[in-house]
């Protein structure tokens, strides 16, 4: 199983911007969509955004919409998260995922997880 660790968290004003890294140690990244999701006390883990293994499809949850831009580096096993526009909304341990497919991006496939970073936005 890839091990997956998040960088880049912290705190940010609304209206600012952030970017999350996360490097995995997978063999074959490529072989593998890879996602972000993000959980509050209280609430379950959600959905934040997902790439395919080839970044040939993205998809995101409406509340990040035109704001957080996913991405990925093949050549050296990191997946983005290029967070704008950040809400007090959006704060939250953000976490890295990696499904069991390459292709589409479906929530349910994603079982390996990073440890988390904490995003926090003041208003």
């Amino acid at each position: 199983q890839a091990q997956l660790v998040e960088s880049g968290g912290g705190l940010a004003q609304a209206g600012g911007s952030l970017t999350l890294s996360c490097a995995s140690s997978e063999a074959v990244f490529t072989r593998y969509a890879m996602g972000w999701f993000r959980q509050v006390p209280g609430k379950e883990r959600e959905f934040v955004a997902g790439i395919t293994g080839g970044s040939s499809m993205t998809s995101y949850d409406d509340s990040v919409k035109d704001r957080f831009t996913i991405s990925r580096d093949n050549g050296k096993n990191t997946v983005y998260l290029q967070m704008n526009s950040l809400k007090p909304e959006d704060t939250a341990v953000y976490y890295c995922a990696q499904s069991s497919l390459s292709y589409p991006i479906v929530k349910s496939t994603f079982g390996s997880w990073g440890q988390g970073t904490q995003v926090t936005v003041s208003s």
